[in-house]
């Protein structure tokens, strides 16, 4: 049989699927944290059918698409474990404050004059053009008009996991606790059912969510299987309150309460205490470290060292734009790296598979979602990101995954598949008007900026 005949009849045998990407360093961060040289990524269905090397892959596979990695690395896409989509629209409105003033003096009187609909709807785009261009695939939010959050992610191809927000003052959405709960019953019921949007509860923190709040927020989740996303042990001054109040730290009210469990993800975890880390460990809840809006509001340092010897589960996220200020996960990584290093004094803390386990991984773990997202496994969903080695900061490579903790930059994403489907190719987001976003963007900024001055 002549070799045109063998590589017909390989070719008539393959099976065909979606997508294939290829020609690249395939960094799967699964259970073995498997490297594959000259890998790619069969996809189908919006899940991945295989994941091997080139010849591996195409013996077996034929791409309706192809996406060639062009010599880059391949790998999961990055999960923001905690942020507020919208508040892109205050990034710098007010910067190099302590955490209970930034909120109390700025953001929450900003938000009051601002926060509207169409608002957050405009800020989410803004926020979605900025995470796929820098390489996340799925983000966690808690904010306001959640609908908007979750029709905006839909439209620029995102997976969200989304929190309707509890919070004991009157919000911009909701004015009272009943109506802030039946409003997110309501969004609950409307994307159950979404292949893109997981519907959260978010009752805001043990501080500015009262017991019988925190506990209607539990039942509301629990109904619909549902996760419940909160603030947790951010500042001293959350920790005083809360004792003062209750006698107990954050952690021991939610226990008491009867509010922790699997899929409740607590978002910045600086002040806990051994005792706490202990009791969420065993409830199976998820922190989300926010190392960069942590540092710049001097909140503190999270105990990242004890968390990842603990085995809990951590994710990494990057909080809002309004303290941080940006939304790239590689920065992030960077910052929790280094600063689990500086703090602790040993430089083989967090070393950098473990942090890059914790923006994918780690995220979906601390979700209680390990089983669809945060590596390159069979099975899994489609989500994946295409890092180029264009710039020479990034030769020679000897180690991609040290690469991309160390090295790589958002601006270096050149490609963004979520569920299978391509939302990014060669820098070009395809799925929103990037000039149309940012326009609309600028203007919000001018209304921003008039309501600042009264």
């Amino acid at each position: 049989m002549s070799l045109l005949t063998l590589l017909v009849v390989a070719a008539t045998a393959a099976q065909p699927v979606d997508l294939v990407v290829r020609n690249g360093t395939v960094v799967t961060v699964d259970a073995s944290r498997r490297v594959v040289a000259h890998g790619a990524v069969a996809v189908d269905g919006g899940r991945i059918a295989a994941v091997g090397t080139e010849a591996e892959v195409d013996a077996q596979f034929r791409g309706k698409e192809v996406l060639d990695a062009a010599g880059g690395i391949v790998m999961p896409g990055l999960v923001n474990a905690h942020t507020h989509a919208a508040m892109v629209l205050f990034r710098g409105v007010a910067d190099d404050l302590k955490l209970m003033e930034w909120l109390q003096k700025y953001i929450f009187p900003a938000e009051k004059i601002n926060v509207t609909a169409e608002f957050v709807r405009a800020g989410t785009r803004l926020a979605a053009l900025e995470m796929i261009r820098s390489g996340t695939t799925t983000f966690v939010d808690m904010y306001y008009f959640e609908d908007q959050v979750a029709e905006a992610c839909k439209e620029a191809g995102l997976r969200g996991v989304l929190g309707s927000s509890l919070i004991e003052f009157p919000a911009p959405d909701s004015k009272t606790i009943p109506e802030a709960l039946a409003y997110a019953e309501r969004f609950l019921k409307r994307w159950g059912n979404d292949p893109l949007v997981v519907p959260a509860v978010a009752p805001h923190s043990t501080y500015l969510a009262s017991p019988e709040t925190l506990k209607a927020a539990r039942a509301l989740a629990d109904r619909y299987r549902a996760p419940i996303l909160i603030h947790l042990s951010e500042s001293s001054d959350e920790q005083a309150q809360v004792r003062e109040r209750y006698g107990r730290t954050p952690t021991e009210q939610l226990q008491q309460l009867g509010i922790l469990r699997r899929g409740v993800l607590g978002a910045h975890g600086i002040w806990l205490t051994p005792s706490d880390r202990a009791i969420l460990k065993e409830a199976g809840v998820g922190i989300a470290h926010c190392p960069q809006s942590n540092m710049k509001l001097s909140s503190g340092t999270a105990p990242v060292r004890e968390m990842l010897a603990e085995g809990m589960r951590l994710g990494l996220g990057t909080d809002g734009a309004a303290s941080n200020n940006d939304l790239d996960m590689f920065e992030e990584m960077l910052t929790a790296a280094f600063l689990a290093k500086h703090t602790s004094g040993d430089p083989t803390v967090a070393p950098a598979a473990a942090v890059l386990e914790m923006a994918t991984l780690g995220g979906a773990r601390a979700l209680g979602m390990e089983d669809r997202i945060g590596s390159l496994e069979p099975g899994k969903r489609a989500d994946l990101v295409v890092v180029g080695l264009d710039e020479p900061r990034l030769h020679p490579l000897y180690d991609p995954v040290s690469h991309l903790v160390y090295v790589a930059k958002g601006a270096d994403v050149r490609h963004v598949v979520v569920e299978g489907r391509v939302i990014m190719r060669d820098r070009h987001v395809l799925t929103l008007d990037e000039k149309a976003v940012v326009a609309e963007a600028d203007r919000r900024r001018d209304q921003v900026r008039r309501s600042l001055a009264h």
